[in-house]
């Protein structure tokens, strides 16, 4: 194998956000779908997993040799790595809680499982948030003067938090949000001097990503929470953060979303009483 050929996970997806905006859209897909869902590259059939990113199974060879693979068995290697290497306690244990559920172990399974899953989510952050990117989110948010905050449908409850917690710090703000229809009104008032903090995951909400594209041609700065460095709010945000959510049987929590909603939140609070003290000093 070339000696520049990704040899880790790390250095894999290292390598496809760096060529992202070159790839040839098929190609594209196929990378988003397999940093979306490295599981499934690892031990899905080329048949199998060319269904799901909706390409033919040839596009998953020219991927692989796209990144200096031979074939993509050899890719496939990367990914089966990936879960060798991880701390599986949390993943371990998910899936005994399905087996349980699926046994009948009763309600208190479905509790533990969205527990366990919670658990996985949010150590998985911890290990993986970018320090600087969120000081760089706290910076542009905290000097703003109005924070605008858009999320739709499972997103929704993480705004709202933050809005309401804004609202207890004494930030102005405004969620967008209008039972009559006024969204794109609330968006004109929104200038560069304000900031936004969008929030949707896979599939996205139409209404976020289009509003988020409206927001940032007034060039007001937006920070993005999202689970994929693929999403299309990532295109359009100053500062983004990619937050993956484990699920159990089938559902998703909002528990690293919602941490990192809060820490955001209380921290550009923080920082705005930081700014004010030392001008009266």
């Amino acid at each position: 194998m070339d000696e520049r050929v990704p040899r880790d996970f790390e250095t894999l997806r290292t390598t496809i956000l760096e060529r992202r905006q070159s790839l040839p859209k098929r190609i594209a897909q196929i990378a988003a779908y397999a940093l979306d869902n490295p599981d499934d590259i690892a031990f899905g059939t080329a048949a199998s997993i060319a269904a799901s990113a909706g390409v033919q199974p040839s596009t998953l060879i020219r991927f692989a040799q796209q990144l200096g693979f031979d074939g993509f068995t050899s890719l496939q290697l990367v990914f089966r790595e990936r879960l060798r290497e991880r701390n599986s306690s949390y993943d371990e244990r998910l899936a005994a809680l399905r087996a349980k559920a699926e046994e009948g172990a009763g309600h208190r399974a479905i509790f533990d499982g969205f527990v366990a899953a919670a658990s996985t989510s949010l150590n998985d952050i911890s290990g993986r948030l970018n320090e600087d990117h969120f000081e760089a989110a706290i910076t542009l948010l905290a000097k703003a003067e109005t924070i605008y905050v858009l999320a739709k449908r499972r997103s929704y409850p993480v705004a709202s938090y933050i809005a309401y917690a804004l609202g207890k710090l004494k930030i102005r703000n405004q969620l967008i949000e209008s039972a009559a229809g006024l969204n794109a009104e609330m968006i004109s008032f929104a200038s560069p001097r304000d900031a936004v903090i969008a929030i949707s995951f896979s599939p996205y909400a139409p209404a976020t990503i289009e509003e988020a594209r409206v927001i940032s041609e007034q060039r007001v700065p937006i920070v993005a929470i999202t689970d994929s460095s693929f999403s299309p709010l990532a295109q359009f945000a100053k500062v983004w953060f990619e937050v993956a959510e484990a699920d159990f049987a089938g559902f998703r929590s909002l528990s690293a979303t919602m941490a990192l909603a809060m820490a955001l939140t209380v921290a550009v609070g923080e920082k705005r009483r930081d700014t004010a003290g030392k001008r009266k000093a």
